[in-house]
């Protein structure tokens, strides 16, 4: 197998699984920031079996505060969704989504980094599927319930590298936003406007290719250890899971700039690199 097959996995690929009978689960996880919740577009169309996810609600913690827009689940909730999912300790699980890898990204991300090893990325996402004669079915899905087990103590601790606010000046450190957020001439979600200091600009929309397939071009970064973060550590896991496809390991910073930024006493730059 792979690196990039130990992330990803093909529309083909995964018909000839369904296909086949192969016990697989399946989750959608529909999720943009003009429509955080996708659960009525899973309703009128998903691939078969799948189970919605929402990103807002069970893969954040909202009730975190000092931690972002997205700060990510306790172990608790996070193994009480899995389980309400059908997750099973020894089957495959693929996540996908219909935006720019996003929500599937997401999901990968706090999955992995919850211990589980066995998780794909649906590659183009929804349109992939289609795109490659799969059917929908409409409708919700309930599932068996499943029986996975994850650490409820430190549980982003070691499976997926994550970074601090103040561990952000220990890595090359890249902001996955759009520019004029990053360059701080614009800013629809948080307070206040501006990067990190000392990041450099990579738009999580150059390791997606025209079709929404990832594909991370290792001359991206320097040698040496990265880490990468964008408004609330969700788009950043897109850029994190094209780089592990590749065979590049990349911290993320879950609070990511709504954290950074929450705290008047840490400093802004604005401009570019």
């Amino acid at each position: 197998m792979t690196t990039r097959d130990q992330v990803l996995i093909t529309a083909a690929e995964l018909a000839g699984l369904l296909q086949s009978g192969e016990p697989v689960t399946v989750l959608d996880v529909r999720w943009r920031l003009d429509a955080p919740d996708g659960h009525p577009a899973y309703l009128d169309g998903h691939l078969p079996g799948a189970v919605y996810v929402s990103l807002d609600d069970d893969l954040s913690d909202h009730t975190v505060t000092g931690r972002g827009r997205h700060p990510l689940p306790p172990g608790d909730r996070l193994q009480e969704a899995l389980r309400r999912w059908g997750v099973r300790s020894d089957q495959l699980v693929v996540v996908y989504d219909d935006w720019n890898r996003v929500g599937s990204a997401r999901a990968w991300w706090v999955l992995t980094a919850a211990g589980l090893e066995n998780v794909r990325i649906l590659d183009g996402g929804l349109v992939a599927w289609r795109s490659s004669g799969g059917s929908v079915e409409t409708g919700p899905v309930e599932p068996s319930p499943g029986n996975v087990t994850v650490a409820h103590d430190d549980l982003y601790a070691g499976a997926q590298p994550t970074l601090t606010a103040d561990q952000t000046t220990d890595v090359a450190l890249f902001d996955s936003r759009a520019p004029e957020r990053y360059r701080g001439e614009a800013e629809p979600l948080d307070p206040v406007a501006g990067h990190i200091p000392g990041a450099k600009n990579l738009p999580f929309g150059r390791v997606l290719t025209q079709d929404g397939t990832l594909a991370a071009e290792d001359h991206l970064l320097p040698d040496g250890p990265v880490g990468v973060y964008c408004g609330s550590g969700v788009t950043a896991a897109v850029v994190v899971a094209a780089f592990a496809a590749a065979g590049r390991q990349v911290a993320l910073y879950p609070g990511s700039w709504s954290e950074w930024c929450s705290d008047p006493a840490r400093p802004v730059a604005r401009g570019a690199e």
